[in-house]
């Protein structure tokens, strides 16, 4: 009867330390992480699915202009051999690698675009003006991703490094996650150059 006594007491003390070390609070985080990580992979993949349709809606304007095409069809598809998942949002080099792949394919979307400058009819097309809209839209909505996951990620990493959360996230294997980072950091923080 004793030792059923002190099993039923070590129980409960168990339970009601357990329900105090923040682990619950940890894997609702991370899920929020992942699913913040999800999101922005889908809107990546938004803008990866409108590229080939902007390829060729500037194609038939712009046929000289094959190099740069030609780079923005490279850079789409290295985005798209890159499997990306919310396990690998875990991992600082995979997440450089896809950060890199991304960046490529925004500097090669931004020489196109510029590209479009020289063909006044292009930028007169509606199926043209349709696409950049959407593509502007997709970048858009690729920043409010990233922004969601940043403060997602900085939550869960708050609750792992804070004290006494910290000891279950070593207890349980936890480790705190790397955050997006721009592909070329330096250059962001410069100021663009305007020129009249």
């Amino acid at each position: 009867m004793y030792k059923r006594l002190m099993g039923w007491i070590g129980t409960f003390i168990l339970v009601l330390s357990l329900s105090g070390c923040g682990y619950n609070t940890m894997q609702s985080q991370d899920e929020a992480a992942n699913a913040a990580w999800s999101e922005v992979l889908n809107q990546y993949q938004r803008r990866a699915d409108l590229v080939p349709n902007l390829v060729n809606t500037v194609k038939g304007y712009a046929k000289h202009e094959q190099q740069v095409l030609t780079d923005v069809t490279n850079a789409r598809s290295r985005v798209g051999s890159l499997n990306m998942t919310s396990s690998d949002a875990d991992n600082p080099a995979k997440m450089e690698q896809f950060s890199q792949a991304q960046g490529n394919l925004s500097s090669a979307l931004s020489r196109l675009l510029v590209v479009t400058e020289n063909y006044p009819d292009l930028k007169a097309d509606q199926s043209f003006r349709d696409l950049q809209a959407q593509l502007e839209g997709t970048e858009n909505r690729i920043a409010l991703a990233r922004n969601r996951y940043i403060q997602t990620v900085q939550v869960y990493n708050t609750t792992l490094r804070s004290f006494p959360n910290n000891i279950t996230a070593k207890i349980f294997g936890m480790h705190v996650r790397p955050n997006f980072v721009p592909e070329n950091e330096a250059a962001v923080k410069q100021a663009p150059q305007v020129e009249f």
